[in-house]
């Protein structure tokens, strides 16, 4: 099973920590068509924050539910050819329920895979992509792809619980009420476990499911 390791600087801390906020705004995707790359977006159900226009240049922005970051395309945007852009991750709480609301859209989406090895989610090795999701439906370790019109690749990565490190215990939120659901399922599976443990029932089962669904998201270890 593939594991993944938070890098750590000399000092002991996260790698990469600043004391500057800088979030990632938007990333510019190379598309042939406009009109036809506008549509598939659209089509996905992503919010359209911009569609602009300026004699021969042209904007549009788009953001999936969710999400922090936008995508752009347009023209006179970028030089990289169409379909170049690949690898780009959408992290999910379902890889299974994300990939049936696409079918659902009429988008060609791959089945749920996991890797064979680290980086076989990129689909360079052949044979490395291992049909189902992670044996233990771990986090980080099931996927599935698909691509726009022009061949610009997308990856959808299941992720239930963060590494330590990657959100802010102060701000944690769901990008919807699917995912909130979710979430509680988890934890009420969880609590279950915990109430056969200790052989009596919690009433403050409230609190239990708050410090369990915190944690998840920001890779404390869970409550037990």
């Amino acid at each position: 099973m593939s594991t993944t390791a938070v890098q750590r600087n000399s000092a002991g801390e996260l790698g990469g920590v600043g004391t500057i906020d800088e979030r990632l705004e938007a990333i510019v995707i190379p598309v042939s068509n406009v009109d036809r790359a506008y549509a598939f977006y659209v089509r996905l159900g992503w919010r359209v924050d911009a569609n602009v226009t300026k004699g021969a240049f042209r904007l549009v922005q788009l953001t999936p539910p969710g999400s922090g970051c936008s995508i752009q395309f347009g023209s006179d945007l970028t030089a990289a050819t169409p379909g170049s852009a690949q690898g780009l991750c959408l992290s999910v709480a379902d890889v299974a329920a994300a990939r049936e609301d696409l079918v659902d859209r009429g988008v060609g989406v791959s089945e749920v895979f996991h890797e064979g090895t680290l980086g076989d989610r990129f689909g360079q090795t052949p044979n490395g992509r291992i049909p189902g999701p992670a044996p233990d439906r771990g986090s980080y370790n099931s996927f599935a792809t698909f691509g726009d019109p022009d061949g610009n690749g997308w990856l959808l990565q299941e992720i239930t619980t963060r590494l330590p490190g990657r959100t802010d215990p102060a701000a944690t939120s769901f990008a919807s009420a699917g995912d909130l659901a979710a979430a509680l399922r988890r934890a009420e599976a969880a609590h279950g476990a915990h109430e056969a443990r200790t052989g009596q029932a919690d009433t403050n089962w409230p609190a239990w499911y708050a410090r369990y669904m915190v944690a998840e998201q920001t890779g404390e270890e869970l409550p037990t």
